[in-house]
């Protein structure tokens, strides 16, 4: 799996992630300061799923129409260990029913949604 950590996604989760197998490039690293837009593009030209807490992808996707194939997931929790999203992701990823593709996946405390675009 390609993922591609936002700025605002905890370092702490992208190194859990990468010792975990996923293939994974962090924004505040190899990009530091690129626009959402610039970000969009990125997952789109290296076929990757967006892992972030800015909730300004949605209106990117449904207003400007820029829709990454591989997806977004939208983490909207307020307070958490710096590991704890990297864990969430993988779990996410577990789950057999779990398919990012042109798709808005919010999680929060209380489940998983997803809206297709």
């Amino acid at each position: 799996m390609k993922l591609l950590a936002n700025e605002n996604f905890p370092m702490a989760s992208c190194k859990y992630l990468k010792n975990k197998g996923f293939d994974i490039v962090a924004i505040g690293v190899d990009h530091p300061g690129i626009t959402d837009r610039q970000v969009l593009s990125i997952a789109i030209k290296e076929n990757r799923t967006i892992l972030t807490f800015d909730r300004d992808y949605g209106e990117l996707i449904f207003k400007y129409n820029l829709k990454p194939f591989k997806g977004i997931i939208y983490l909207r929790l307020v307070e958490f260990t710096p590991e704890e999203p990297g864990h969430i992701i993988e779990e996410l990823f577990n789950l057999k029913e779990f398919l990012p593709d042109s798709k808005l996946t919010v999680v929060d405390r209380k489940g998983i949604r997803q809206r297709v675009y």
